[in-house]
Parts: structure tokens; sequence; C-alpha cells
């Protein structure tokens, strides 16, 4: 009996269905190796603990005595203290910032702090040629590729070393997209001068196609942090003008941890192609404050041991720009439901340099938070009447010590789970401590409107009928 020969389109469509199971193969074979892969050495770094007697708390606030921006103040002091350690360094200047550049839309005037930094840092390489003077940064603020923006160009040709942090081998925080990107896009040579509009402002220099396809994999350095031989400050501030107004904290510290925020940075310098650090000689010290630098899920550990050691009686004041972490958004709900004190001032995620927002992700959150503790926690919203509050700081009192973690992380998974670089300090003081006192002054001030309209009531901005805000957030919180 005669064999039939197979018609040329079944042989096609085997080819074809198994070059697309193959590529499925290798597909998700890249989503997971990229997902879970070995972080680069130095990240999730949790340093020594040290003691010091010096914590300097250090605030950026903008306020007015009304929602339409009557009486308007802004009290700015992290950056005034930035260009102050830079001109007292003797030895090195060692900065890590997420977003520096003075591009913004709109009549508003901002504070020049992309201009005033990049001309100190460049004037003090200028007059010390041989002073190690390095910037790292994220590759946002060269549009991923398509252009160096002018304050980098000023502080590179006066000999700072720019060093542009490597993302890709960070984990993929968006593996869906991410795979494809790694298999396909990043091979194609899409360069040349840009021509795409830029999303941050409209006079920032445009970008091109490839750019905008890194830009998709939604992964940063959004690490903030300078050092000297002197001394070291992090915070949640970046060098950014249209982000001037922002509320922000900064802590400023002493001492031996000096050397642990450098290995730290050095980590990333070093896997993005740039120099080896320098050190700084420090004995340890004594103190009544106990510090310790932590970086990416390192955060998100301590806080989360911190938290759920807390009872009765205890009290938190949290100020912060995005919570969504779920553990966390569950550690502070059943602080409260435990009998501890959760006052919250949060921003209402109303507005993105001068763009509307949804709300999204705080709005959904706080209303969870309201009705899994039956309103037992407290919750106020910053009155952003220009820029965001744009805080990142924990405050924690027990019977025994205070404990504060300040620094770039947001309370997300995106940050808090080994997918930005993130950074923060981390303090166990005395409760009748300065650093203590001072801080919670601070929040007092915000939550009780003393002399301005710091903060709103929660109902000025919650609305819980609106479901899709909580359909979107449980929807991002399955997907990841």
């Amino acid at each position: 009996m005669a064999t039939k020969n197979p018609k040329p389109w079944s042989n096609l469509k085997r080819i074809t269905m198994g070059s697309i199971g193959v590529f499925a193969l290798i597909y998700i074979a890249v989503i997971l190796w990229n997902t879970y892969k070995p972080l680069p050495n130095g990240v999730a770094f949790a340093g020594e603990i040290h003691k010091t007697d010096k914590v300097d708390f250090i605030t950026d606030l903008t306020y007015a005595q009304d929602r339409k921006g009557t009486g308007m103040v802004h009290e700015n002091h992290i950056f005034d203290e930035v260009y102050n350690m830079i001109d007292k360094a003797n030895e090195f200047v060692v900065v890590d910032f997420f977003l520096f550049d003075g591009y913004y839309d709109g009549d508003k005037k901002f504070p020049n702090i992309a201009d005033t930094l990049s001309i100190a840092l460049a004037k003090k390489k200028k007059l010390n040629p041989y002073m190690p003077i390095i910037f790292i940064t994220d590759p946002i603020n060269r549009g991923y590729g398509s252009y160096e923006n002018k304050w980098f160009k000023k502080m590179r040709e006066a000999g700072v070393e720019i060093v542009y942090t490597d993302l890709d081998p960070l984990r993929d925080s968006t593996p869906i997209y991410s795979g494809i990107y790694r298999m396909i896009f990043q091979w194609f040579d899409l360069g040349g001068k840009g021509w795409i509009d830029n999303a941050m402002a409209s006079d920032a220099p445009k970008m091109t196609i490839a750019s905008y396809l890194a830009l998709l994999n939604v992964k940063a350095n959004h690490r903030k942090a300078v050092v000297t031989e002197k001394e070291a400050l992090v915070t949640s501030s970046n060098p950014h003008d249209s982000s001037g107004y922002h509320g922000n904290i900064a802590l400023k510290v002493t001492g031996s941890i000096l050397n642990d925020i450098l290995k730290s940075e050095e980590a990333v310098s070093l896997f993005s192609g740039g120099p080896k650090l320098p050190r700084v000689e420090a004995n340890k010290e004594r103190g009544q404050y106990e510090i310790q630098y932590l970086t990416e899920k390192k955060i998100l550990d301590a806080l989360l041991g911190d938290l759920a050691v807390t009872k009765k009686g205890d009290k938190i004041w949290l100020g912060m720009f995005f919570v969504a972490e779920p553990d966390v958004v569950n550690a502070l709900s059943d602080a409260a439901n435990r009998g501890v004190e959760v006052n919250l001032i949060l921003d209402p995620n109303k507005n993105s340099f001068g763009q509307e927002k949804s709300g999204i992700p705080n709005r959904p959150v706080v209303q969870k938070m309201v009705e899994d503790t039956k309103g037992k926690i407290h919750i106020r919203w910053y009155n952003t009447v220009i820029g965001q509050y744009h805080t990142k700081a924990i405050w924690i009192q027990t019977a025994n010590h205070t404990i504060i973690s300040n620094g770039s992380a947001n309370y997300t998974e995106r940050t808090l789970d080994n997918y930005n670089l993130e950074n923060n300090l981390h303090v166990i003081a005395p409760n009748n401590s300065k650093l203590v006192v001072e801080m919670e002054k601070y929040f007092e001030r915000l939550w009780n409107n003393g002399d301005a309209m710091y903060t709103l009531d929660l109902d000025k901005f919650q609305d819980s009928s609106k479901w899709w805000q909580r359909w979107i957030y449980a929807l991002s919180n399955f997907l990841k």
C-alpha cells in the first residue's frame, strides 16, 4: 500500500508550532532567570551596627494657609547642607542621586538645584584636581542613552567621574515585558538622534525608540546619598529642580558607618564599570544612637521586624509618598488592631510634575487599612499645594527606645523587594534624645496644623465608592 506524502502545509504547521514552542520555553526561562537570578555582589546590604552621639535631622517643607496656596512658605534645608558638605570636604566626595536635572514645564520657578550642585562639584574638582569626586546616578539622567544632559557634561568636563548605573544585572520587576526586551528589543540598533518627546519635560532633550524600550523595564537606582571623609547624608530628596518644593527628610551621620555606605556604593560603581571608592579612617565609637545602613530588601526585613514587636501603648508616626507593599500594609493594620497608636501622614497621589494622578496606590490602600482596623488607624493627607509629600520615614516608639528609618525607599514591592536600588539609615535612639524629640515635633506640627494647613482630614481625598482604584491595586498585587 502506498504511503501518502505529508502535505507541505502540514510540515509548515509542525515547524511553526515547534518554533513557537521553543520560543515559549526560552521566553519562560529568560523570565524565570531574570526574576530570581542572584543579585550583584553588595546589593541587599545590611551594614554593621555603629554607635554615635550625633545624628542630625534635616527637612524640606512647603506649606500654606489653605488648599489654594495662600501664604505659601518654602523651608528648604537639605541641599544647603549638601552644598556645605561638599565645601568642607578635603579628601573625597561621593554622591549617588536618582534624578538630577533642571528641566520642567510651566511658568513656576523652582530652586536651581541642578545648576548649584553641578557648579559646586565642578568647582571643587577644579580646585582639587587630585581629589576623587564620583557621581553615581541612574541612566534616566541621560535619557537611557539618548543624550548627555548639560549638568553632567559640565561636571565631566571638570574631571568629576560620572558612573551611570548598569541596571541590567538587577532583577526584572516587569518580567513579561522584560523577557521580550531581553530576547528581542535589546539586540536591535534603534539609536541615532532622539526624536520622541521626553516624558520628563517638553524642554528636555528628545529620546530614541531604544531609550523608551529600555525605560519600560521600570527599574532604577533610586538611592539618594552624599558621603565625604567627614560625614554622610541619606535623604528622600532628589537634586531635581521641579522636585525642589517637595516635602523631604534627611539624616546626617558621622563616624565608622561611612565605610559601610562607601562599601555599598562601591558595589554599584564596580558592577557599572566605575571605580573603587575611598574609605575613611574611623575608630569604633560610643554614643547614645545605634545606626545601621540598609539597602533594598534589608530595609523591608528590618521594618517588618520592628513593626512585629510593637504592642499596646507603643506609638508610630509614618510620613510616606507611596505605601502599598502588602506585608507592610498588613503589619501597620495589625499594629493598630493590637492597640498601637498608628499615625500616617501620606501624599494623596494627586499630581506628578504637573500631571494629574489617580490617587493610586495610597487612596485604595488607605481605604483597606481603615476597613481592616475599623477606623483604629489614624490618617491625614499632606496638603500638597505644590509638589509632593515625598518623605519616606517611619518613627516607632516603644517603652525602651525609638526606631527611625529614613531614606529613599517608598513602601512598595518595587522598592523593597530587590528590584530598585534603595538606601535607608536605620537608627535606634533613646526616647528622650534630641533626634527623637525633634522628629516627633516635626510630625506633630504637621498633624495639628498649628500655624498653617499642613495636612487635611481623611475624607478630603478618600472616597470608598472608587472601586476601580482598589481593583487596580488588587490586580497589581496579584500580578507581582
